[in-house]
């Protein structure tokens, strides 16, 4: 637990008061005796491992729970001298505005600008403010281009940002976000974060963000708050939390500067150059060969088009038994249709594909199901049983094996999931939807797994987890091809990267010459210590050697 507590020093916006809460359905509480102040004009942060109580306790804040979640609510909260109980989210949305972890449950209009411009709509707002306020937000976010396109037809990170500029269209006082780059790829998750923080600190905007990547957020803000099953461990600054937490939640360069005992603790990459400069590192680690086992997808010059447009462009990709290949590229750069491509989701335009013994032209959707386990960007579109147990045992029949209890409860132990056989899918956090979606695509052992954003709403506890699950699954033959935003998944996994630009493949290689020819993705350890430095794991051992010497 972290012991320095910071106590507020300026007006509180929101206050929560012995709060608890507990689902119609739940065996526990989802929150435990909450109390806690946010300032005006804070920018906080919400950690905590999955199903820690993180979005119940968001959603608090603009009245979502109780008013539409049903369930048992005690204590108080207040926003803007507002009580939440009293008074439901219509009431509080020109004081709260909220971005959800899945934008798609937010953006529905036909149009970006016409989406943005809903909630003005609404309330009534003049339409010469409007048309202001629209455009405003179309240059903060980054998506003037988008402004006539249809939501449906953007990525995961475009409509993200979308939701962010529809949250901040009322120009509220508290701005709520749960997990806001969990769909952004470097870029547009350093937009969106650097956008907030001028919010934050030109306009005052108090910013309340949940959030497992913090490589990017966590020198931004003012406090922590550390949640787990249900209650607040303590709220601490940035440095603090760093100090004290457990060094798997921490970005990559303060995870060494915390194992190393650093004097200043780093929480950039800057901070951590300069703590660095006295550390000499001997020869860079060894990297095994990439696997060599038999071809068990062959794809070469892959082509899709739609209309006149050209989605993929000559696309080769080869994957191999035991073999995990990435791939990595732009929010819209051509990852997810790759995928959903070479899975009979999208008709070819050109190319020639293999799938073992199966060819483009005798294959089916139907057949490679069977044969191969997808995790898509959305795990909720996966489900449709009332029981986790009864998903794991549908998938088992269609792909002709039968799974028994006890069977089902050990595929759910290994993705983290015990106990959970008999809950609804859609009462999970995220991060334990994505686990759920995990162990739905490992049932009946397929050959090949083709996972799309498989660490989005994970943890770093789960996230260590999925790699001791691949891992395992690649040691006996299995083959994974994963599309991800996840640089440091990347590095730590990965035999082989591929990146995409504008449905093209322009880079090619290891994950060292990959990731550290890139000007965006690479590891905050690359562009501390070098290219040739992957993971953290890698410099505190050589660190640590009897070797490195400090000058």
């Amino acid at each position: 637990m972290i012991d320095q507590l910071i106590a507020p020093d300026r007006e509180s916006l929101v206050q929560l008061r012995d709060v608890s809460f507990r689902y119609p359905d739940g065996e526990r509480a989802a929150l435990d005796h909450q109390h806690w102040d946010i300032d005006a004009g804070e920018m906080a942060l919400l950690v905590g491992p999955s199903g820690s109580g993180k979005s119940t306790l968001l959603r608090t804040l603009n009245g979502l729970v109780p008013h539409f979640s049903g369930g048992r609510f005690g204590g108080t909260v207040t926003v803007c001298g507002i009580p939440t109980r009293l008074h439901g989210p219509n009431q509080l949305s020109s004081h709260v505005g909220f971005v959800f972890q899945d934008p798609e449950t937010q953006v529905l209009g036909s149009r970006v600008d016409e989406d943005i411009a809903f909630s003005l709509e609404q309330h009534g707002v003049p339409r010469s403010t409007m048309r202001k306020r629209v455009e405003e937000l179309l240059d903060l976010l980054s998506i003037a281009p988008l402004r006539q396109r249809d939501p449906s037809t953007l990525s995961g990170g475009e409509r993200q940002r979308v939701a962010i500029a529809g949250a901040l269209a009322l120009h509220p006082d508290l701005l709520v976000l749960d997990e806001p780059t969990s769909q952004l790829d470097p870029w547009g998750a350093e937009d969106v974060l650097t956008a907030l923080t001028r919010l934050n600190e030109d306009l005052g905007l108090t910013v309340v963000i949940s959030e497992h990547r913090l490589e990017r957020l966590l020198h931004r803000v003012d406090r922590v708050f550390e949640v787990d099953r249900g209650r607040l461990s303590a709220a601490a600054t940035p440095r603090a939390f760093a100090r004290q937490a457990n060094p798997i939640a921490l970005p990559a360069v303060t995870q060494v500067g915390a194992a190393l005992e650093w004097q200043t603790m780093p929480l950039t990459v800057k901070e951590g150059r300069q703590a660095a400069r006295a550390l000499v590192l001997p020869v860079p680690p060894g990297r095994l060969k990439a696997p060599d086992g038999d071809v068990v997808l062959d794809a070469v010059g892959l082509t899709l088009r739609h209309g006149q447009h050209t989605i993929l462009r000559d696309i080769d990709v080869t994957l191999r038994e035991g073999e995990l290949v990435a791939v990595i590229g732009r929010n819209g750069s051509g990852k997810t249709t790759l995928m959903r491509s070479l899975l009979g989701h999208h008709p070819l335009s050109a190319g020639e594909l293999r799938f073992s013994d199966l060819s483009v032209d005798t294959r089916s959707p139907a057949s490679f199901g069977r044969r191969v386990g997808y995790l898509p960007q959305q795990a909720g579109t996966m489900f449709f049983a009332e029981r986790v147990r009864d998903e794991i045992a549908f998938t088992a029949r269609n792909r002709g094996t039968r799974s028994d209890f006890a069977e089902i409860d050990t595929i759910l132990d290994r993705v983290g999931l015990a106990g959970f056989g008999d809950r609804h899918p859609r009462d999970l956090s995220g991060g334990e939807q994505e686990r759920l979606a995990l162990a739905i695509m490992l049932t009946g052992d397929p050959v090949a797994l083709m996972l799309d954003e498989p660490t989005r709403g994970m943890d770093a506890w789960r996230k260590a987890d999925l790699v001791r699950i691949l891992d395992d699954y690649r040691r006996r033959g299995g083959a994974v091809l994963m599309a991800t935003h996840d640089v440091e998944l990347v590095a730590q996994t990965a035999d082989r990267v591929v990146m995409l630009g504008d449905g093209e493949v322009i880079a090619e290689g290891s994950p060292v010459e990959v990731l550290g020819g890139s000007l965006t993705f690479t590891t905050q350890t690359q562009l501390v210590f070098g290219q040739d430095w992957l993971i953290p794991a890698e410099v505190i051992e050589a660190a640590r050697s009897p070797n490195p010497k400090t000058r």
